[in-house]
């Protein structure tokens, strides 16, 4: 599936194109290698589909109507609509699921995931978080993934940024 100009796809859409990415580059790749090259790969990946890639995008923290100094970065940032955080991990700790769900709260985007490349089968390093997606079907459907819900939804998803 190759996507002319700036998509207009929603969240849902996009996922399932990162994780048919991924899949391919995990295929292509295999698990045991830096976390820098399935980013490189999946990056690539994504744009010769089409879709608008941001690797490694500062993003700020506002606190209180302030921008502190300090920001974090974001691995991939998909059509400026849902957050990609990659690990090459042997075992995916719960703080790097819940650095993930904190980004796409912050950001804030509706959907994010956390691949772990460093699987013998992908499915089962995908985690899925949700902001606002949480009747969405699709992904639960998906073998070894697990779907994290924002418990309180409560910033709204923010206009398309530039990726």
């Amino acid at each position: 599936m190759l996507i002319s100009e700036t998509s207009n796809l929603d969240e849902e859409a996009i996922g399932k194109i990162i994780l048919d990415c991924a899949f391919k580059v995990h295929t292509a790749l295999g698990p045991g290698l830096l976390e820098s090259v399935y980013e490189s790969a999946l990056a690539s990946e994504l744009t010769r589909r089409g879709l608008t890639v941001g690797r490694q995008k500062p993003i700020p923290v506002i606190y209180e109507g302030e921008a502190l100094d300090v920001a974090f970065r974001a691995d991939i940032i998909v059509e400026g609509k849902v957050l990609v955080e990659l690990k090459s991990v042997e075992t995916v700790l719960p703080l790097f699921k819940k650095v993930t769900t904190s980004y796409v709260r912050l950001i804030p985007l509706k959907l994010g995931f956390l691949i772990n490349f460093n699987e013998v089968h992908l499915k089962n390093g995908i985690t899925r978080i949700t902001n606002g997606l949480e009747g969405k079907p699709f992904f639960n459907k998906l073998a070894g993934s697990v779907d994290l819900h924002l418990q309180n939804p409560s910033q709204p998803s923010h206009p398309s940024r530039d990726a």
